[in-house]
């Protein structure tokens, strides 16, 4: 069995005194690959990291966060424009709308223009959302016409039945994390539990959305088997199939370019 987590922040300074441990840990625990996003242009170029991580396959991400909105610049977006150019396997993320950071109007026209970036050469997107999922929805369904094949994943599904199906109908995977674990989640649960399988995807967020008995502690891509059986406990398929089917679908995501 391996494991996929498709979105973690490994290369924050929080993992600087043990990230090759913390691969280690997950990679014992069957974690195979994981996807890295971008959030600010400065986080993207230190790259020193990468050498802690030789145990698993790292895809990157290069996106403008609107968690660090005032750090950016329309200089950085067309540095972005450049990473892609130079890596024709970049995703375009983390981006997206978050209705509890400042400038939201800076942040809608930061993400508009990432997305059409996306649009223009055909990436998919990895999309950051907090009380903004049918802002980003009207985004994404307005650039269709000009690229009706723009696949993507919402990050850290949490929402409705309805909201869930309407990503997929729109060929995007469900972004499977820590939330699922609190039986307090019921709408999200409820949501993942009906979801068609082909469009999930596992993730951990780390070092943010601890799994239940782990708050307040830092999370760690070793954690993703804890998601994976939860996941296995809320749907009709095994843990085998569930751990082979998301693979396969991150793979399908992050290695479509």
């Amino acid at each position: 069995m391996k494991l996929f987590d498709s979105h973690c922040h490994i290369d924050f300074a929080t993992f600087d005194a043990d990230r090759k441990a913390v691969i280690e840990n997950a990679y014992k625990r069957n974690v195979r690959a994981l996807f890295v996003p971008g959030v600010t242009r400065s986080q993207s170029q230190q790259t020193a990291w990468l050498g802690d991580c030789d145990r698993v396959e790292v895809i990157h991400g290069f996106g403008l966060h609107p968690y660090f909105i005032a750090q950016h610049s329309d200089d950085d977006l067309q540095w972005l424009e450049s990473q892609l150019q130079q890596d024709v396997h970049a995703l375009v993320g983390e981006i997206g709308l978050d209705a509890t950071c400042a400038d939201y109007d800076r942040q809608y026209k930061f993400f508009c223009q990432q997305v059409e970036l996306a649009a223009d050469y055909h990436r998919p997107v990895v999309l950051h959302h907090r009380r903004t999922q049918p802002e980003l929805l009207r985004v994404i369904k307005s650039m269709r016409t000009k690229l009706p094949d723009m696949p993507g994943v919402i990050h850290a599904f949490s929402g409705s039945v309805e909201q869930a199906n309407e990503w997929i109908a729109l060929g995007f995977m469900l972004g499977v994390g820590g939330t699922i674990t609190y039986d307090r989640a019921k709408k999200t649960r409820a949501a993942i539990a009906q979801a068609s399988v082909q469009h999930l995807v596992l993730e951990t967020d780390a070092p943010d959305m601890p799994v239940v008995g782990f708050q307040g502690q830092r999370n760690e891509p070793g954690q993703l088997d804890k998601i994976l059986n939860q996941l296995a406990q809320i749907r009709t398929e095994s843990i085998t199939e569930l751990a082979l089917q998301t693979w396969q679908n991150s793979c399908r995501l992050f290695y479509r370019s």
